[in-house]
Formats: C-alpha cells, sequence, structure tokens
C-alpha cells in the first residue's frame, strides 16, 4: 500500500438488513449477515464547484446525474418530453403517500411529468430565482446495479417552463449534464429517510466529498455501519441544533427548518478569537443567524458582519506570517503571492482557522480547505461575503459552510440523535475522499 492511502470510491451507502437476515437473528446459532451498502459513485464538477452523483430510475432504466443538496427535501429529476416509464405511478391526491395539500393536472399527453389528479412535488433549486412544481411519483430507482421499488421522487417537466431568461429553468446553475437534485435534508421524502422508514433503522449517513474531480467516496449508513480505513477512531461529535424557523424556499410558520445547523461558540485564527457580536452565533426568533452545513455554496459564506472582522484578522494573521498579499481577485477579497506560502501534508503553509463548537470540541480548517488557486501563482483565501439579504429564503444565517471548506472531512449526520460528527480535515492521517 502507499504511503498516502486515498478512499477510492464516493460512496453513498445504506446499510439494510433483509427480511431474512431480520428472521435469522432470532435464530440460535445462526449468523446474522452484516449490512449490505448501497454505493454511489459522486463527482466534483468543476465549472461550479458542486458535487453530483448518478441514479437509474424508471423502466427502461434512465441515469440521472443529480446534485447533492444538503437542504433538499427530496430527490426529483427531469422526465422532459424525451423522457418516459411504464412503471412510473403517480401519487394521488390526498392519498396516505401523499405529505402536501393540493393537487396537479395536466393537459397532456400523459406520461411522467403530466399527469392528473396527481400529489405535489416542489422541485426546489436555491440556484434558481424561482420555485418549480412538479408531481410525485413513485418508480423503480437503481443505486449501480440495485433495483429498488416502492421510493417516492418527484418528476418535472423542464420543457413546460417558460426559458425567456437563464434562471428560468429548474435546472439553472447546476452542472451543464445533471438533470435534478438529490436532497438528504431533515425530511421523509429524501431518499435516506425513506430507506430507514421502510427497514425500521435509525436514519444515519456519512458524507466525504472528494476534492478532485475525479471519483471520490462517501457513505450513507442507515443504522449501524462502520467507516473506511477506520476514520471512526478520529471523529469528534457536537449537536445538531434546530432552527425554530423555516429556512427554506418555502416557509411554514411553525415548522422548524430541516436543514443542519451547528453551535459555533466562536472563531478562531492561529488561536487569536475573532471578535464577533455572539447575538451573530447565535439563532434568533426570528431564524436568522447561526452557522448550517450547505453542498450548494461552493464556498464558505459568511454574513458581512461576521466577514469583515474575520478577513481583518485573518489578513493580520498572514502578514505575521509574512505572507506576501496581491490584489483581489473577485469573489475572495484576501490573496496571495503563492510563492511566499510554504506547503505541509494538509495544504497551504497559512493560518489556521478553528470552529469552536458547543461542546468544547473544534473544527479545524488547514490550508487544503482554506485556500485556493484563483490564477497563477496567487492563493485567495476561499470564504466569500455572504452580504446581509437572504437567497431563496426569508431568513438568513451568519455562516454557511460550504463544499469546499467539507470536502476531504468526513461527516457523520445522525438525524434520530441530532448529532454531528466530524474528523477535520483527512489529509493530517494521509487520506483523502478522492481517487489516487
Amino acid at each position: 500500500m502507499a504511503s498516502s492511502s486515498a478512499i477510492h470510491f464516493f460512496l453513498l451507502s445504506i446499510a439494510l438488513f433483509s427480511l431474512s437476515c431480520l428472521a435469522a437473528s432470532h435464530a440460535p446459532n445462526t449468523k446474522v449477515t452484516k449490512p449490505h451498502p448501497f454505493i454511489l459513485p459522486i463527482r466534483k464538477d468543476p465549472a461550479t464547484n458542486l458535487f453530483t452523483t448518478s441514479v437509474g430510475i424508471g423502466t427502461p432504466r434512465h441515469n440521472f446525474d443529480l446534485v447533492i443538496d444538503l437542504a433538499g427535501e427530496n430527490l426529483w429529476y427531469d422526465c422532459d418530453s424525451h423522457y418516459n416509464s411504464s412503471s412510473y405511478r403517480p401519487i394521488a391526491c390526498g392519498s396516505k403517500a401523499c405529505p402536501d395539500v393540493g393537487c396537479t393536472g395536466c393537459n397532456g399527453p400523459f406520461k411522467p411529468g403530466c399527469t392528473n389528479n396527481t400529489c405535489p412535488a416542489d422541485a426546489i433549486n436555491p440556484l434558481a430565482k424561482f420555485i418549480f412544481g412538479g408531481g410525485l411519483g413513485e418508480d423503480f430507482v437503481f443505486i449501480l446495479q440495485r433495483q429498488l421499488s416502492g421510493l417516492l421522487s418527484g418528476c418535472v417537466d423542464t420543457d413546460g417552463f417558460t426559458q425567456s431568461t437563464e434562471d428560468g429553468s429548474p435546472l439553472n446553475g447546476l452542472p451543464k449534464n445533471s438533470k435534478g437534485i438529490i436532497g438528504l435534508a431533515k425530511s421523509q421524502l429524501v431518499l435516506p429517510m425513506q430507506l430507514a422508514s421502510a427497514n425500521k433503522l435509525p436514519p444515519k449517513f456519512s458524507l466525504c466529498l472528494p476534492s478532485s474531480n475525479k471519483q471520490g467516496f462517501t457513505n450513507l449508513l442507515v443504522g449501524a455501519g462502520e467507516h473506511p480505513r477506520g476514520m471512526s477512531k478520529f471523529l469528534q461529535t457536537t449537536p445538531l441544533v434546530v432552527n425554530p424557523v423555516s429556512t427554506g424556499a418555502i416557509s411554514v410558520k411553525g415548522v422548524p427548518s430541516k436543514e443542519y445547523f451547528i453551535d459555533v461558540k466562536a472563531v478562531r485564527i492561529d488561536d487569536h478569537v475573532v471578535n464577533l457580536k455572539p447575538s451573530l452565533l447565535s439563532i434568533d426568533n426570528k431564524g436568522n443567524g447561526g452557522t448550517k452545513i450547505s453542498t450548494m455554496s461552493p464556498f464558505t459564506e459568511l454574513q458581512t458582519s461576521v466577514y469583515k472582522p474575520f478577513v481583518r484578522d485573518f489578513l493580520k494573521k498572514a502578514s505575521d506570517r509574512r505572507l506576501k498579499r496581491v490584489a483581489s481577485v473577485p469573489p475572495f477579497e484576501a490573496c496571495f503571492d503563492s510563492t511566499t506560502i510554504g506547503n505541509s501534508v494538509t495544504g497551504p503553509v497559512v493560518p489556521t482557522i478553528d470552529l469552536v463548537l458547543r461542546g468544547g470540541v473544534q473544527w479545524t480548517i488547514h490550508g487544503a480547505n482554506s485556500m485556493v488557486m484563483a490564477k497563477k501563482n496567487v492563493a485567495c483565501l476561499a470564504f466569500v461575503d455572504g452580504g446581509t439579504e437572504a437567497r431563496m429564503s426569508f431568513v438568513k444565517a451568519s455562516i454557511v459552510i460550504g463544499g469546499y471548506q467539507l470536502q476531504d472531512n468526513l461527516l457523520v449526520f445522525d438525524v434520530a440523535s441530532s448529532k454531528l460528527s466530524f474528523t477535520s480535515s483527512l489529509l493530517l492521517h494521509n487520506v483523502t475522499c478522492s481517487h489516487s
């Protein structure tokens, strides 16, 4: 084995027991079969810095590249005029399987995405400026060669929407070849929740995003499971906190957010605590503030009142290290001559950023996750000014941890226990989430 181990697949794994395995667990002297994971290869799109996976849907099978969205509340795909499936079954309005009120219909010709008396399913893309409506349906879903039935997803005919403006499509801003979104939020319609419910297992999944444009690995574990390469021993745990106010594009009074928030108590740069108003780090009674995790934000976004002192302190610490500052490269403000920056196993040698979390644990962000090469010989701090106004939401978080800062970090979302476990950079252990 090479001295620098690489985890060769981005896995979206669901640990499930078959009925026969469950029955065997009650029989004496019967060996219980270990759960079998579902494996989905994931790619990082170099143009958008978003992450996609591929699933098969329907009869005949159609393969869809779907963007991973931690805030997405369902799986939705583009069933345009070129798509059809003989096994598609629309979910009727008012049925037990329909979680929503209202109804959708269509004038025909009837096909997936054009049916009457159908339970609505919103196709929400945070990079678009509109909310798009589709229908909820049941069809075969394929994870690699494994065929699954009884799973619900949203089907949206994108040909039915006017695209007179560049953001007039549900697919606006997504990678060129992607055809929808696979959501992982705290919703009963996301894939891990549906599989957990169907198999009476606690909802729990883990995520590890690749830093390269090749395949990487992640695990989506429903129930118990071991993490690759013994990564479990490097995990720290902090509570997931509940934002009592809806933070999605559709806000329902009295319904809490389905996104993943953590309680950041302080931000440190080279052990120096950034002077931030405590109110910015907590969630107020209107749902503003706090820290959430997002795979749809390519880089960490800081509300302006957090961003300014953060960048100021980083520049001071970088100056102490004698890093040469150069002109900004939008959207990045703090940029440096990369020839004045050393390198280590965790990337560029720059000031270390720590997120101090509830329980005393800290999420450490090293150079590989804090610096991005903006152009030749120019490395920039990979954090952006998120402004003060909310986007595709009625509320705004103070800190949105983006995909670049999640790369090569193993994250375990225990939805049942409302806990997040994380490793910080796997590079410290000569492991990545990407192919070698």
